[in-house]
């Protein structure tokens, strides 16, 4: 079997990933509230390809970096996307995560929140330390940016007004912003240029919507085995995602009806999860999204061209290929 893009990252950088592990480790501890290791332990310790901080050490490998200011970073971004997850689970009230369950329901609500909120802290004396109030303004856009696109998920995610470019702002906060943030404070770090850093910047821009998009088509279309989720789980929880609002766009009245009971009002009986696939499959609306998918990835490859010729961007180019081939 070919080594998946994420191995090789995974792979090439093993010493650092090994460091900024350790700076987890050593900067999620309290010496006065000793649930906040356990809580971001029980998170940490539960898996996860550890992408974010990889892009910020491929970025800057490619850019010529030579230091462990890339290491910090690289916590940094892991503990902004950790402090999320905390959060996000709260807000969706979920139970289980990389099949695990979640702090929310080990410990409480509060617990998460204020956990999420310490790492939050944490990422931010990271991100001083490498002293560039230029990185420093990268991850705090960023961080703002989250936070309003959760915010406006809260709204927008069972309105069957939402638009596509609403879509796109709410994909820009809740997975893009981070993917984005990561690779250019790589670059930065680095010293690269201005036309490097927006390069790196709309790569991660693009994989990051790639990845939601492709993420969105696999909630319909996936092997529940091999995702860890149950076919049409966001239909269930009423979430207007990607191939939901091309099937809206071009309904008829009938089906409107049907849309607005199932995903605004909740009302959810035998055969809907059926009938919205029919209606998504009849529309063409899972093709057109996987066309966005692949567009994207295809976007973030090009942006890559303007990076020095090096292995790293090489694997870069290929995980933007991999992410959308789940669903090509």
């Amino acid at each position: 079997m070919a080594t998946k893009p994420h191995d090789k990252l995974a792979a090439r950088f093993a010493a650092k990933l090994a460091s900024v592990d350790g700076l987890i480790r050593a900067r999620m501890e309290s010496r006065h509230a000793p649930r906040i290791p356990q809580v971001t332990a029980h998170l940490v310790g539960a898996g996860g390809k550890r992408l974010r901080p990889m892009l910020t050490l491929a970025a800057a490998e490619i850019c010529g970096y030579q230091g462990d200011n890339d290491e910090k970073l690289a916590a940094t971004v892991e503990f902004i996307h950790t402090a999320t997850l905390l959060h996000d689970d709260v807000v969706d009230e979920s139970s289980q995560r990389r099949g695990r369950a979640t702090a929310n329901l080990l410990w409480d609500n509060k617990s998460s929140i204020l956990v999420g909120d310490y790492l939050f802290a944490r990422s931010f004396q990271l991100m001083v330390e490498t002293g560039s109030l230029r990185v420093l303004d990268i991850l705090a856009d960023a961080s703002a940016t989250i936070a309003e696109g959760e915010v406006l998920q809260l709204t927008a995610a069972r309105d069957l007004a939402t638009t596509e470019d609403i879509y796109l702002q709410v994909v820009r906060g809740k997975t893009a912003a981070l993917f984005s943030a990561a690779t250019e404070v790589g670059g930065v770090i680095a010293g690269a240029g201005d036309a490097q850093c927006r390069a790196l910047h709309a790569y991660g821009d693009a994989l990051g919507i790639a990845f939601q998009i492709a993420d969105d088509l696999l909630d319909f279309q996936g092997d529940s085995g091999a995702t860890g989720k149950n076919i049409g789980d966001d239909f269930r929880e009423r979430k207007l995602t990607l191939p939901i609002i091309k099937a809206v766009a071009q309904a008829d009245d009938a089906e409107r009806d049907f849309w607005r009971r199932t995903i605004e009002k909740g009302d959810q009986r035998e055969g809907d999860l059926d009938h919205a696939l029919a209606l998504m499959q009849g529309h063409g609306a899972l093709d057109a999204a996987r066309d966005d998918a692949l567009d994207w990835a295809r976007c973030a490859g090009a942006s890559l061209k303007e990076l020095p010729a090096h292995p790293v961007r090489d694997m870069l180019a290929d995980l933007a290929d991999y992410v959308v081939s789940r669903v090509a």
